[in-house]
C-alpha cells in the first residue's frame, strides 16, 4: 500500500512524497509543478521530513547538485540491504557516501595533508574521492573494508539534511543498475514504476542538468582518475 503525503506551505503546495515500502502493485505518483524559479528554496521547507525518513531507515529518491540519488542511512544494515535490492546492484560492488564536513571524513579515512588538499580543492561539489578507510566508531555498511568512496555535495537541502544526521548517507544514482541515471523525479518513477522494490520515498525536485559525479581515487600518491 502507498500513501501520498504532500507539504503545504502558505503559498501553497511545496512538494510530493510517494511512501510505501517493498510491494507488487505498481505505484504511480501524481507529479506536482511547481511555478517557481527557486526551486532549492522550496526543497530547504522538507528537510526535517526527509531527515525524519532516513532515521526511520527509509530509502528516498532525492535530488542532488549531479543526478537523483537514492538516499539511506550508511549504519542501518537493512536501509542498505533494502537500497541493494531497489537498485539490483551486486553487493560486491560498494556504494560510495555523502558525508556533512571534512571532519566527517577524517572518522571515516585517513585525511592526510595530501588528501586534504585535494577535498578543500574540490568540497562541495561533484567529486568523489576514494580514500584508505580507517576503523571507526561509526558502523558502515555496503563499503569495502580497505577504501571508501566519499563527497560532500554543493547542493544546500542535502547539506542541510546531513547536518541534521549524525550518519552518513548512500551517494548512488537514482537508477536500476546499468540503466541511465535520472534527471528528473518522473525518469526516476518510471524506472522503478514496475519493479517489486522501490523506493520509500520520491521526492520531486524538478528537473537537473548534471551528470553523475567524478571519481578519483586517493589511495596512491598518484591520484587517478577513475570516472571523468
Amino acid at each position: 500500500m502507498l500513501m501520498v503525503v504532500s507539504l503545504i506551505s502558505k503559498k501553497g503546495i511545496l512538494l510530493h512524497f510517494v511512501r510505501g515500502s517493498v510491494c507488487q502493485a505498481p505505484f504511480s505518483l501524481e507529479h506536482i509543478r511547481v511555478r517557481t524559479k527557486n526551486m532549492k528554496k522550496l526543497l530547504l521547507g522538507a528537510t526535517n521530513k526527509v531527515a525524519g525518513f532516513l532515521v526511520k531507515g527509509k530509502v528516498v529518491a532525492f535530488p542532488t547538485d549531479t543526478v537523483y540519488g537514492l538516499l539511506a542511512n550508511a549504519s542501518d544494515k537493512k536501509a542498505v540491504a533494502k537500497l541493494y535490492q531497489i537498485k539490483q546492484r551486486s553487493r560486491s560492488k560498494p556504494l560510495p557516501l555523502f558525508v556533512s564536513s571534512i571532519a566527517m571524513a577524517k572518522k571515516l579515512a585517513f585525511v592526510g595533508k595530501y588528501e586534504e588538499s585535494y577535498l578543500k580543492k574540490h568540497w562541495p561539489g561533484n567529486t568523489t574521492f576514494v580514500l584508505r578507510r580507517k576503523k571507526s566508531s561509526i558502523l558502515l555498511y555496503g563499503v569495502k573494508k580497505g577504501s571508501i568512496a566519499l563527497r560532500i555535495p554543493r547542493y544546500k537541502p542535502l547539506q542541510d539534511i546531513l547536518n541534521m544526521i549524525p550518519f552518513p548517507l548512500t551517494a548512488t544514482s537514482a537508477n536500476i543498475s546499468n540503466k541511465n541515471p535520472s534527471n528528473t523525479a518522473q525518469e526516476v518513477e518510471s524506472q522503478f514504476r514496475k519493479q517489486r522494490a522501490k523506493p520509500d520515498v520520491l521526492v520531486d525536485g524538478g528537473a537537473l542538468k548534471g551528470k553523475p559525479s567524478t571519481i578519483i581515487d586517493l589511495t596512491s600518491r598518484k591520484p587517478k582518475v577513475l570516472r571523468a
